[in-house]
């Protein structure tokens, strides 16, 4: 079973900085594309940022410039590095992989459980 287990969330002050991980589980052959989604709040979940296995990465524009998103191929993991937060950054933030290979088996999309995010003003 393909799992996603996020961490590194949690409060933080304005201007300040978290490193949120993403590590995926079960016998994973390949992931084309990882990424991260948040949903604040009475809002719609939205796109992060994402990274295929080998092309540009690409990111929503309201965090270009603070944010970067990272990946290790060989772990199956995931980073985002979250500097000079803003208390509008302060969501539920979910790990994605698209596009997953496990034991012969094609997974669409995963998504972890999320990790809460609390920027104060």
């Amino acid at each position: 079973q393909v799992q996603l287990v996020e961490s590194g969330g949690g409060l933080v002050q304005s201007g300040g900085s978290l490193r949120l991980s993403c590590a995926a589980s079960g016998s994973i052959s390949s992931i084309n594309t990882m990424g991260w989604y948040r949903q604040a709040p009475g809002k719609q979940r939205e796109l992060v940022a994402t990274i295929p296995s080998g092309g540009t990465t690409n990111y929503a524009d309201s965090v270009k410039g603070r944010f970067t998103i990272s990946r290790d191929n060989a772990k199956n993991t995931v980073h985002l590095q979250m500097n000079s937060l803003k208390p509008e950054d302060t969501a539920v933030y979910y790990c994605n992989a698209e596009g997953v290979h496990s034991r012969g088996i094609y997974y669409p999309r995963k998504w972890g459980q999320g990790t809460q995010v609390t920027v104060s003003s």
